[in-house]
């Protein structure tokens, strides 16, 4: 069964880029912008992985990431952010990420990521 990948990312060429290399990957992908219209995406398309910016207009990754650990069977979840600090960091490993990266990120960081999250 194809893995199901859901991009939560307000920078359209970074979802634009990521939904390339996962599709070619051989992974199914969805995207969403908006923080606030994110949980409605994570229930109606499943994903087994969300990959999570901590910026997002309307509500943050934070909050998404809180959302997802409440949830009985809920994805994987590799947070990306500009913001590299040890602070982020904590905070998202103490909710429950999966794995946290920063951007820049090369592309074969994050296939080989997600392969490894997804395997």
């Amino acid at each position: 069964m194809t893995k199901r990948i859901l991009i939560v990312e307000d920078e359209p060429n970074i979802i634009e880029s990521l939904s390339f290399l996962l599709d070619r990957a051989g992974y199914l992908v969805e995207s969403e912008q908006d923080g606030a219209e994110a949980m409605a995406r994570i229930d109606t398309f499943q994903p087994d992985l969300v990959i999570l910016d901590v910026m997002l207009p309307n509500r943050s990754g934070f909050d998404i990431l809180r959302d997802i650990d409440g949830l009985d069977t809920g994805p994987k979840v590799l947070m990306l952010t500009a913001k590299g600090q040890a602070r982020d960091r904590q905070t998202a490993e103490e909710i429950g990420v999966t794995r946290f990266m920063t951007k820049p990120f090369s592309n074969s960081e994050i296939v080989l990521a997600v392969q490894e999250m997804l395997s």
